[in-house]
């Protein structure tokens, strides 16, 4: 048992840390005041990965359900440790506020080994003035 514990912990010190790296969006956070019946966002999908990826920009509400946003652009390649604007315009749907959650997923290319879908979403929320 002693031995072990000395093996286990020799093997800890001596392997190299890994880092892991993610696909990333700024801002994760953000309240938007508007005078009409739309609020808008612009985020920045960012690709840290060495090889280009498809990235699709999704709108849901706090409970993950699908909101009618307009995305632009909605779809599209992300080069290698590039990162882009995209803007989103969110309906207010008649309510004084709304909560949403933008997500950016990287979707695998055909023939890859890894067929992950990675996603990441940042809260946002849209207060309307009237």
């Amino acid at each position: 048992m002693k031995y072990a514990r000395i093996l286990a912990t020799a093997l800890a010190v001596g392997l190299p840390t890994i880092a892991a790296e993610a696909q990333s969006m700024s801002p994760m956070r953000g309240e938007v005041n508007s005078f009409t019946d739309v609020f808008a966002v612009r985020v920045f999908p960012a690709n840290p990965y060495d090889q280009k990826i498809k990235v699709e920009i999704h709108v849901y509400d706090q409970d993950f359900q699908p909101v009618n946003a307009r995305i632009a652009p909605g779809t599209f390649q992300l080069a290698a440790q590039a990162s882009r604007p995209v803007l989103v315009v969110v309906p207010f749907d008649g309510a004084a506020e709304r909560k949403v959650r933008i997500c950016t997923e990287s979707i695998p290319f055909p023939n890859q080994q890894t067929q992950i879908r990675a996603q990441i979403c940042g809260k946002f929320f849209g207060h309307r003035k009237f």
